[in-house]
Protein backbone atom coordinates (compact mmCIF):
# COMPACT_ATOMS: atom_id res chain seq x y z
CA UNK A 1 0.00 0.00 0.00
CA UNK A 2 3.11 2.15 0.89
CA UNK A 3 4.63 1.53 -2.58
CA UNK A 4 0.89 2.76 -4.11
CA UNK A 5 0.61 6.19 -2.59
CA UNK A 6 3.98 7.33 -3.23
CA UNK A 7 3.83 6.08 -6.90
CA UNK A 8 0.39 8.02 -7.25
CA UNK A 9 1.67 11.41 -5.53
CA UNK A 10 4.82 11.23 -8.12
CA UNK A 11 2.74 9.96 -10.97
CA UNK A 12 0.25 12.81 -10.48
CA UNK A 13 2.68 15.36 -9.50
CA UNK A 14 4.66 14.74 -13.04
CA UNK A 15 0.91 14.47 -14.89
CA UNK A 16 -1.08 17.40 -13.33
CA UNK A 17 1.14 20.10 -14.46
CA UNK A 18 0.64 18.96 -18.18
CA UNK A 19 -2.63 18.53 -18.14
CA UNK A 20 -3.30 22.09 -16.85
CA UNK A 21 -0.79 23.47 -19.37
CA UNK A 22 -2.24 21.36 -22.25
CA UNK A 23 -1.47 22.18 -25.82
CA UNK A 24 2.05 20.42 -27.64
CA UNK A 25 3.33 18.72 -24.21
CA UNK A 26 0.16 17.49 -23.36
CA UNK A 27 -0.49 15.98 -25.98
CA UNK A 28 3.10 14.50 -26.70
CA UNK A 29 2.58 12.86 -23.61
CA UNK A 30 -0.64 11.06 -24.05
CA UNK A 31 0.68 9.96 -27.35
CA UNK A 32 3.80 8.38 -25.60
CA UNK A 33 1.38 6.86 -22.80
CA UNK A 34 -1.02 5.40 -25.72
CA UNK A 35 2.08 4.15 -27.28
CA UNK A 36 3.18 1.92 -23.83
CA UNK A 37 -0.06 1.07 -23.78
CA UNK A 38 -0.19 -0.26 -26.84
CA UNK A 39 2.73 -1.83 -26.15
CA UNK A 40 1.87 -3.79 -23.14
CA UNK A 41 -1.61 -4.95 -25.07
CA UNK A 42 0.72 -6.56 -27.88
CA UNK A 43 3.21 -8.17 -25.26
CA UNK A 44 -0.16 -9.99 -23.57
CA UNK A 45 -0.85 -11.53 -26.87
CA UNK A 46 2.99 -12.45 -27.69
CA UNK A 47 3.25 -9.78 -30.28
CA UNK A 48 6.27 -7.85 -30.86
CA UNK A 49 5.80 -3.76 -31.03
CA UNK A 50 9.12 -4.03 -33.07
CA UNK A 51 8.12 -6.80 -35.82
CA UNK A 52 7.04 -5.70 -39.24
CA UNK A 53 3.00 -5.69 -38.12
CA UNK A 54 3.82 -4.22 -34.89
CA UNK A 55 5.15 -1.56 -36.46
CA UNK A 56 2.02 -1.16 -39.14
CA UNK A 57 -0.28 -1.00 -36.13
CA UNK A 58 2.34 1.63 -34.07
CA UNK A 59 1.73 4.05 -37.23
CA UNK A 60 -2.05 3.03 -37.06
CA UNK A 61 -2.34 4.27 -33.43
CA UNK A 62 -0.58 7.36 -34.00
CA UNK A 63 -2.90 8.28 -36.49
CA UNK A 64 -5.81 7.51 -34.36
CA UNK A 65 -4.56 9.50 -30.95
CA UNK A 66 -3.28 13.08 -33.05
CA UNK A 67 -5.64 15.64 -32.34
CA UNK A 68 -7.70 16.32 -35.58
CA UNK A 69 -5.82 19.68 -35.69
CA UNK A 70 -3.21 17.86 -36.44
CA UNK A 71 -4.59 15.73 -38.82
CA UNK A 72 -5.98 18.34 -40.85
CA UNK A 73 -2.50 20.24 -40.92
CA UNK A 74 -1.10 16.58 -42.04
CA UNK A 75 -3.19 15.67 -44.73
CA UNK A 76 -4.00 19.19 -45.38
CA UNK A 77 -1.81 19.06 -49.05
CA UNK A 78 -3.65 15.59 -50.59
CA UNK A 79 -7.16 16.03 -49.44
CA UNK A 80 -9.10 16.13 -45.99
CA UNK A 81 -10.38 12.68 -46.03
CA UNK A 82 -6.60 11.07 -47.00
CA UNK A 83 -6.12 10.71 -43.20
CA UNK A 84 -8.86 7.86 -43.33
CA UNK A 85 -7.23 6.28 -46.15
CA UNK A 86 -3.83 6.06 -44.45
CA UNK A 87 -5.17 4.09 -42.03
CA UNK A 88 -7.16 2.11 -44.66
CA UNK A 89 -3.72 1.67 -46.37
CA UNK A 90 -2.07 0.33 -43.32
CA UNK A 91 -4.87 -2.35 -42.85
CA UNK A 92 -4.31 -3.19 -46.24
CA UNK A 93 -0.48 -3.80 -45.88
CA UNK A 94 -1.05 -5.74 -42.69
CA UNK A 95 -3.17 -7.87 -44.20
CA UNK A 96 -0.72 -8.03 -47.41
CA UNK A 97 2.01 -8.93 -44.90
CA UNK A 98 -0.44 -11.92 -43.32
CA UNK A 99 0.42 -13.77 -46.97
CA UNK A 100 3.86 -12.48 -47.49
CA UNK A 101 4.83 -14.77 -44.56
CA UNK A 102 2.77 -17.31 -45.11
CA UNK A 103 0.64 -17.27 -42.36
CA UNK A 104 3.50 -16.94 -39.90
CA UNK A 105 1.23 -14.35 -38.24
CA UNK A 106 -2.35 -15.13 -38.78
CA UNK A 107 -5.47 -13.09 -39.68
CA UNK A 108 -6.19 -13.13 -35.93
CA UNK A 109 -3.05 -11.62 -34.53
CA UNK A 110 -3.50 -8.76 -37.38
CA UNK A 111 -7.08 -8.40 -36.00
CA UNK A 112 -5.82 -8.14 -32.35
CA UNK A 113 -3.27 -5.46 -33.82
CA UNK A 114 -5.60 -3.31 -35.28
CA UNK A 115 -8.45 -3.54 -32.72
CA UNK A 116 -5.51 -2.91 -30.22
CA UNK A 117 -4.97 0.46 -31.77
CA UNK A 118 -8.29 1.49 -32.39
CA UNK A 119 -8.89 0.43 -28.11
CA UNK A 120 -6.07 2.19 -27.06
CA UNK A 121 -5.58 5.27 -29.96
CA UNK A 122 -9.07 6.78 -29.63
CA UNK A 123 -9.85 6.78 -26.02
CA UNK A 124 -6.28 8.61 -25.62
CA UNK A 125 -7.30 10.89 -28.88
CA UNK A 126 -10.44 11.83 -27.11
CA UNK A 127 -8.34 12.86 -24.01
CA UNK A 128 -6.56 15.16 -26.19
CA UNK A 129 -9.58 16.53 -27.74
CA UNK A 130 -11.48 17.13 -24.32
CA UNK A 131 -8.56 18.87 -23.01
CA UNK A 132 -8.47 21.31 -25.79
CA UNK A 133 -12.11 21.98 -25.76
CA UNK A 134 -11.46 23.34 -22.10
CA UNK A 135 -9.51 22.09 -18.49
CA UNK A 136 -13.01 22.04 -16.37
CA UNK A 137 -13.87 18.92 -19.00
CA UNK A 138 -10.41 16.79 -18.49
CA UNK A 139 -10.65 17.45 -14.31
CA UNK A 140 -14.29 16.37 -14.51
CA UNK A 141 -13.22 12.89 -16.35
CA UNK A 142 -10.63 12.22 -13.82
CA UNK A 143 -12.76 13.26 -11.26
CA UNK A 144 -15.53 10.74 -12.17
CA UNK A 145 -12.62 8.04 -12.90
CA UNK A 146 -10.80 8.54 -9.25
CA UNK A 147 -13.75 9.03 -7.17
CA UNK A 148 -15.78 6.34 -9.00
CA UNK A 149 -12.61 3.96 -8.59
CA UNK A 150 -12.12 5.11 -4.83
CA UNK A 151 -15.94 4.67 -3.79
CA UNK A 152 -16.00 1.51 -5.17
CA UNK A 153 -12.73 -0.05 -3.55
CA UNK A 154 -13.71 1.52 -0.12
CA UNK A 155 -17.13 0.82 -0.21
CA UNK A 156 -16.98 -3.00 -1.65
CA UNK A 157 -14.17 -3.55 1.16
CA UNK A 158 -16.47 -1.72 3.91
CA UNK A 159 -19.76 -3.34 2.95
CA UNK A 160 -19.22 -5.85 0.07
CA UNK A 161 -21.03 -8.69 0.20
CA UNK A 162 -22.03 -10.16 -3.52
CA UNK A 163 -19.73 -10.50 -6.27
CA UNK A 164 -20.12 -8.40 -9.66
CA UNK A 165 -18.76 -10.31 -11.96
CA UNK A 166 -16.44 -13.08 -10.01
CA UNK A 167 -15.15 -14.98 -13.68
CA UNK A 168 -13.67 -11.28 -14.28
CA UNK A 169 -12.90 -9.43 -11.21
CA UNK A 170 -13.06 -11.70 -7.95
CA UNK A 171 -12.55 -8.85 -5.65
CA UNK A 172 -15.58 -6.60 -7.18
CA UNK A 173 -18.81 -6.50 -5.14
CA UNK A 174 -22.32 -5.01 -6.14
CA UNK A 175 -22.34 -2.85 -3.48
CA UNK A 176 -18.60 -1.29 -4.26
CA UNK A 177 -20.32 -0.91 -7.78
CA UNK A 178 -23.10 1.09 -6.41
CA UNK A 179 -20.77 2.57 -4.11
CA UNK A 180 -18.69 3.73 -6.86
CA UNK A 181 -21.41 5.54 -8.66
CA UNK A 182 -23.04 7.58 -5.52
CA UNK A 183 -19.27 8.53 -4.68
CA UNK A 184 -18.57 9.59 -8.08
CA UNK A 185 -22.32 12.16 -8.24
CA UNK A 186 -21.48 13.37 -4.79
CA UNK A 187 -18.04 14.80 -5.95
CA UNK A 188 -19.25 15.80 -9.63
CA UNK A 189 -22.09 17.82 -7.54
CA UNK A 190 -19.55 19.60 -5.38
CA UNK A 191 -17.70 20.54 -8.15
CA UNK A 192 -20.51 21.77 -9.97
CA UNK A 193 -21.53 24.23 -7.45
CA UNK A 194 -17.96 25.49 -7.05
CA UNK A 195 -16.82 25.88 -11.25
CA UNK A 196 -20.21 25.72 -12.73
CA UNK A 197 -19.55 23.67 -16.30
CA UNK A 198 -22.37 22.01 -17.00
CA UNK A 199 -26.06 22.72 -18.54
CA UNK A 200 -27.88 22.21 -15.01
CA UNK A 201 -27.56 19.77 -12.15
CA UNK A 202 -29.57 17.57 -13.18
CA UNK A 203 -27.49 16.75 -16.66
CA UNK A 204 -24.50 16.46 -14.55
CA UNK A 205 -26.13 14.05 -12.42
CA UNK A 206 -27.19 11.94 -15.40
CA UNK A 207 -24.50 12.21 -17.26
CA UNK A 208 -22.35 11.13 -14.03
CA UNK A 209 -24.41 8.32 -13.49
CA UNK A 210 -23.82 6.85 -16.73
CA UNK A 211 -19.89 8.18 -17.16
CA UNK A 212 -19.33 5.97 -13.96
CA UNK A 213 -21.00 3.05 -14.99
CA UNK A 214 -19.38 3.00 -18.41
CA UNK A 215 -16.08 3.92 -16.51
CA UNK A 216 -16.48 0.40 -14.36
CA UNK A 217 -17.05 -1.35 -17.65
CA UNK A 218 -13.64 -0.27 -19.19
CA UNK A 219 -12.08 -1.40 -16.18
CA UNK A 220 -13.48 -4.72 -16.50
CA UNK A 221 -12.84 -5.27 -19.91
CA UNK A 222 -9.10 -4.75 -19.04
CA UNK A 223 -9.94 -7.25 -16.64
CA UNK A 224 -11.26 -9.66 -18.89
CA UNK A 225 -8.27 -9.25 -20.93
CA UNK A 226 -5.86 -10.13 -18.60
CA UNK A 227 -7.70 -12.59 -17.21
CA UNK A 228 -7.84 -14.37 -21.06
CA UNK A 229 -3.81 -14.01 -21.14
CA UNK A 230 -3.50 -14.73 -17.91
CA UNK A 231 -1.26 -11.90 -16.31
CA UNK A 232 -1.71 -9.73 -13.15
CA UNK A 233 -1.09 -6.52 -14.97
CA UNK A 234 -0.60 -5.30 -18.54
CA UNK A 235 2.34 -3.69 -17.35
CA UNK A 236 5.04 -2.73 -14.91
CA UNK A 237 5.75 0.89 -15.82
CA UNK A 238 3.94 1.91 -12.50
CA UNK A 239 5.35 0.23 -9.44
CA UNK A 240 2.04 -0.84 -7.34
CA UNK A 241 -0.43 0.12 -10.16
CA UNK A 242 0.74 -2.00 -13.36
CA UNK A 243 0.91 -0.27 -16.31
CA UNK A 244 -0.49 2.24 -18.05
CA UNK A 245 -3.92 0.31 -19.38
CA UNK A 246 -3.84 -0.76 -15.67
CA UNK A 247 -4.68 2.85 -14.59
CA UNK A 248 -6.19 4.81 -17.86
CA UNK A 249 -8.64 1.80 -18.76
CA UNK A 250 -11.55 3.49 -16.83
CA UNK A 251 -10.42 6.89 -18.75
CA UNK A 252 -10.30 5.35 -21.96
CA UNK A 253 -14.17 4.44 -22.17
CA UNK A 254 -14.80 7.88 -20.25
CA UNK A 255 -13.22 10.51 -22.49
CA UNK A 256 -15.13 9.09 -25.76
CA UNK A 257 -18.19 9.21 -24.14
CA UNK A 258 -18.38 12.90 -23.24
CA UNK A 259 -17.85 13.47 -27.08
CA UNK A 260 -20.88 11.44 -27.68
CA UNK A 261 -23.42 13.27 -25.46
CA UNK A 262 -21.78 16.61 -26.90
CA UNK A 263 -19.80 17.70 -23.52
CA UNK A 264 -23.21 18.22 -21.85
CA UNK A 265 -24.34 20.01 -24.92
CA UNK A 266 -22.37 23.04 -24.09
Amino acid sequence: MKQRIITAIIAAALFIPFVIYGKVPFTILVLAMAIVGFYEILKMKGISIFSVPGFLGLITLTLLVIPQSWNEKMVAPIGYSSNLMIVYGLVMLLLIYVVLVKNKITFDEVAFILLGAFYVGLGFHYLIETRNVGLEYVVYCLLVVWTTDSGAYFVGRKIGKHKLWPEISPKKTIEGFVGGIVIAVIFAIVMQLIYPFANGMISLIFVTIFASIIGQMGDLVESAIKRHFDVKDSGNILPGHGGILDRFDSLLFVVPLLHFLHLFGN
